[in-house]
């Protein structure tokens, strides 16, 4: 039997984005449990960092937390779409952005005792600026800030979105990394 088989399923909503579904499962140590499961296609996040080190945030209308959030550029994988398919698209629609480097930032839950929602995270550079094209119900403001003072934010709970913490930390640990390595061997 494989680790947290579901033994039964019982929909109970489906909507645009998500679906909710009653699943009883039998965990690793044989415990069967109910679990109230949200079922959501995953998304994709970009820290785009321009030549002077400045990261683009979004300042954007969320009402489900009742206001106003710092955030990356980032959006859900449509069907038949990859992340990279979706954080190149979001990042254009959203930030009016097109990136000629991408560095892999891993993944993260945003919440896996509910969600089964996984975010792909990704560094863009060489950057190049396009037209915005902001989707309909979208409440976006384009801010581009110093790396530091967004990490700096991250630190005083400025920024409380996850995946936009967790993709500057990640960035932020990336470029150090490289700094450090540099500066131990200046000819690499």
């Amino acid at each position: 039997m494989s680790e947290g088989q579901v033994l039964k399923r019982e929909p109970i909503y489906q909507g645009r984005v998500i679906e909710i579904a009653l699943e009883t499962v039998e965990l690793p140590n044989g415990d069967q449990v109910e679990l109230e499961i949200v079922h959501h296609p995953g998304g994709a996040a970009a820290v785009a960092l321009d030549d002077q080190d400045r990261v683009c945030l979004l300042r954007q209308f969320r009402h489900a937390s009742q206001g106003w959030l710092w955030e990356l550029p980032a959006g859900r994988i449509d069907p038949g779409e990859s992340p990279f398919d979706t954080v190149s698209r979001e990042l254009l629609e959203e930030a009016g952005l097109l990136a000629a480097d991408w560095t892999e930032l891993g993944l993260m839950h945003s919440s896996p005792g509910i969600f089964t929602e996984v975010i792909h995270l990704w560094l863009a550079r060489g950057l190049t600026t396009q037209p915005l094209a902001h989707e309909h119900g979208e409440v976006i403001e384009v801010h581009w800030l110093p790396l530091g003072q967004a990490l700096d934010w991250c630190h005083d709970g400025t920024i409380t979105d996850s995946k936009t913490l967790i993709g500057l930390y990640r960035a932020g640990a990336l470029i150090k990394s490289a700094v450090d390595m540099l500066a131990e061997d200046p000819g690499c």
